[in-house]
């Protein structure tokens, strides 16, 4: 597709590169979610059930900084989750602003089943990248997304 900005050789370029990586995501979510890589949950309910999982209970702040999601939104999903019994919330003692989303077991043994069969699927995506392009790709997205730091 012709590009109608007529910019800089390097903003053109800056440009073209972006709308490569926003596609690229873009496509490769979509397929994520058409092979029901996230089970029954979207992209964001599977990413809290990931990261508490992981790295344990955390606040909601911290939740919503780990995924790159505005508090609201993070609100929005943990709600979600909170209604289908998948994690719990509570105040923190000491200052009732910070609130702590723990997994519920039902939300521990949802994410234990579905984490195994997510990798698959991404393993299975990243395999029409060599491992060696893998590593320069996580190199440039890591350099890329640190860059505003």
């Amino acid at each position: 597709m012709p590009v109608h900005y007529e910019g800089t050789p390097e903003a053109l370029q800056a440009l073209d590169a972006y709308v490569k990586l926003s596609r690229a995501l873009n496509a490769l979510e979509a397929r994520l979610s058409e092979c029901h890589a996230y089970g029954d949950l979207t992209a964001s309910q599977f990413g809290v059930l990931e990261a508490l999982y992981h790295l344990g209970p955390l606040c909601q702040g911290d939740l919503s900084a780990k995924l790159l999601k505005s508090g609201g939104n993070l609100t929005f999903v943990v709600d979600n989750l909170v209604r289908l019994g998948l994690v719990e919330r509570e105040r923190v003692a000491g200052d009732r602003r910070r609130v702590l989303v723990t997994l519920t077991e039902a939300g521990r043994e949802r994410i234990a089943r579905l984490f195994p069969l997510h990798v698959q699927h991404i393993v299975a995506e990243f395999s029409v990248l060599s491992p060696e392009e893998q590593l320069t790709l996580a190199g440039l997205c890591r350099k890329l997304g640190k860059a505003g730091q």
